[in-house]
């Protein structure tokens, strides 16, 4: 089987470029809703895929976009959800001291106050993997630290990856799941928002 991971449309929030978790639920802005539709064109070409998706409006406005082209439900699944910033929720990399940032990315068990660490977020993206159904081809609709999350999976790689990847809003990271483990196909694809004349 194939397992689609779709990181979600633009929001204002993203495109302010400041930290959006679990906390904040905000619509898609207008660019969004645009990058969905053509999520939605580019995955058409799978219409027996099962679609499933994190709870945040985000994520549910996308795939329902998505899933009103192919003709399929949309799942929800809590643990594709976003990671808790905690307190860090709205602010941006920029704000958050030096010293306390080469902390975060050098230990993936540093808890940002009142959050989640990217260990937690790894195990439960990881967890969820091991439990997809292989009868079918898996469009998950999630967010950017849920992808480098599967992605890490698929790898074998730390949780501590997630710092040397970089998720464009609206892409596509593709992984094949077969009987001797995961492989990653296709990663951060944006070209459905670019399509060729």
């Amino acid at each position: 089987m194939t397992l689609f991971l779709v990181r979600h449309g633009a929001t204002e929030q993203n495109q302010r470029g400041l930290l959006l978790g679990s906390r904040a639920d905000p619509d898609l802005a207008e660019e969004g809703r645009a990058q969905a539709q053509a999520l939605a064109r580019s995955l058409a070409r799978h219409p027996e895929a099962t679609i499933v998706s994190s709870p945040m409006r985000r994520c549910l406005e996308t795939a329902e976009t998505i899933a009103e082209v192919i003709g399929s439900d949309v799942i929800v699944e809590d643990r594709l959800v976003e990671i808790d910033y905690g307190e860090w929720e709205g602010v941006s990399l920029a704000e958050i001291p030096i010293e306390t940032s080469e902390r975060w990315r050098a230990d993936a068990s540093f808890r940002p106050p009142g959050g989640e660490t990217l260990e937690e977020v790894a195990c439960r993206v990881a967890a969820w993997c091991e439990e997809v159904d292989g009868g079918s081809d898996v469009i998950a609709v999630t967010h950017v630290s849920p992808v480098k999350g599967v992605v890490a999976w698929a790898l074998g790689a730390p949780a501590t990856v997630a710092w040397r990847l970089f998720v464009s809003v609206a892409s596509i990271t593709t992984i094949g799941i077969h009987p001797y483990g995961p492989v990653l196909l296709a990663f951060n694809d944006t070209g459905h928002l670019h399509p060729t004349p």
